[in-house]
């Protein structure tokens, strides 16, 4: 690794497993000091023993952020308390993705999935966002979806996904001018592919350039990217790491 992040703190929620996995492990690969946030002790537990075996820095943070603003004003005071006082890169990670079509959603599934998925971060980044730009700056990266724009059959949770990257655009528009980018990233369909099966999502990566489900540490480099000062011209964009699932349909001839 280059050293890109050395000496930056970060916050990852949702960073026990798959893409929130990924991206804390390549920070600290990079060199920054990060806060593995998630519900599961065990998990946190395991992603940052890797981290630290690996010669890297990292904290686990244990949080449910249920969209309430004391739960993720506590993980923002409890973060920057590990990380020495200060927060500079924060990925708004953590989401929830329910079942069933938009006839089988209940008030309560539809609260939740919000709850987690648009108010959770939204009061994360109002908690950490003015102490950026009270140290000087910092970079938030927010993780939407590529069925944000593209429509499939899961309307409750690309809708959130699109107010995400919606939040993205005004958020940059707030805190950039004050040295803080926020930018976001739309994944394609991405799992761990486990050898020898074949994943039931895998199906919506026919027709694309790539012809295959992402893996996480593909997401995670595009996150270093943003989160690092190579990106310093670069605001509020949504960066489309999707394998071409939203921009090229390849036909067969």
């Amino acid at each position: 690794m280059t050293g890109r992040l050395e000496g930056k703190t970060a916050l990852v929620t949702g960073a026990t497993s798959n893409i929130g996995r990924a991206i804390a492990e390549e920070f600290a690969a990079e060199g920054a000091h990060v806060v593995v946030s998630g519900r599961s002790g065990q998990r946190g537990s395991e992603v940052v023993d890797g981290i630290r075996s690996r010669g890297g820095r990292a904290e686990f943070v244990q949080a449910d952020l249920d969209g309430s603003p004391e739960a993720s004003r506590a993980l923002a005071q409890e973060a920057t308390s590990v990380l020495g006082g200060r927060i500079d890169i924060l990925v708004n990670n953590a989401g929830i993705y329910p079942g069933g079509g938009t006839s089988a959603i209940d008030e309560k599934t539809f609260d939740q999935v919000y709850a987690v998925n648009v108010k959770a971060p939204f009061f994360l980044t109002a908690a950490i966002a003015p102490a950026m730009v009270e140290a000087g700056g910092g970079a938030i990266i927010n993780l939407g979806s590529w069925i944000a724009r593209l429509g499939v059959r899961s309307a409750l949770y690309s809708s959130t996904k699109g107010a995400v990257e919606t939040l993205t655009r005004a958020w940059d528009a707030e805190f950039g001018p004050e040295g803080v980018r926020v930018n976001a990233i739309s994944p394609g369909v991405v799992f761990e592919k486990v050898p020898g099966e074949v994943h039931p999502a895998e199906a919506n990566m026919n027709g694309t350039p790539a012809g295959r489900m992402g893996r996480p540490q593909e997401i995670a480099h595009a996150a270093v990217y943003l989160a690092s000062d190579e990106s310093a011209f670069v605001h509020g964009i949504v960066l489309d790491v999707d394998g071409g699932r939203t921009t090229v349909a390849v036909i067969a001839r």
